[in-house]
């Protein structure tokens, strides 16, 4: 069963590259650029970025499809743009899971000086 969700991981992988490849130029640079911060931010797994990466061909390409531009898709800031856009999706990101397990650690703390 393991292979064969990798397979299919990988295939899904591969169709979302080759959606990437069919956008205009401009598109597709800004959507490498994202995805790029992306895998270097997330460090999740491949079952969690890729339905993120799919979305984005997605809003990329109807962007395009509409002649919207880049600053439309991506606001001022492309950073809190990504950053919001990978709060959106914490299942199974090692930050978001780092960040609960810690917020839980200081919480356990205090119910035990608050028991005192």
């Amino acid at each position: 069963m393991f292979i064969k969700q990798m397979i299919e991981q990988k295939r899904r992988y591969w169709r979302y590259k080759a959606r990437k490849q069919l956008l205009p130029a401009k598109y597709r640079t800004a959507l490498d650029a994202v995805e790029r911060y992306v895998w270097n931010s997330a460090s999740g797994r491949m079952d969690s970025l890729l339905p993120l990466m799919e979305d984005l061909a997605d809003l990329f390409e109807q962007s395009a499809a509409n002649g919207t531009p880049l600053r439309d898709v991506v606001g001022d800031d492309p950073v809190e743009f990504a950053e919001t856009l990978l709060q959106n999706y914490p299942e199974h990101m090692w930050i978001n899971q780092a960040r609960k397990r810690l917020t839980h650690t200081i919480e356990s703390i205090e119910r035990e000086e608050e028991g005192r």
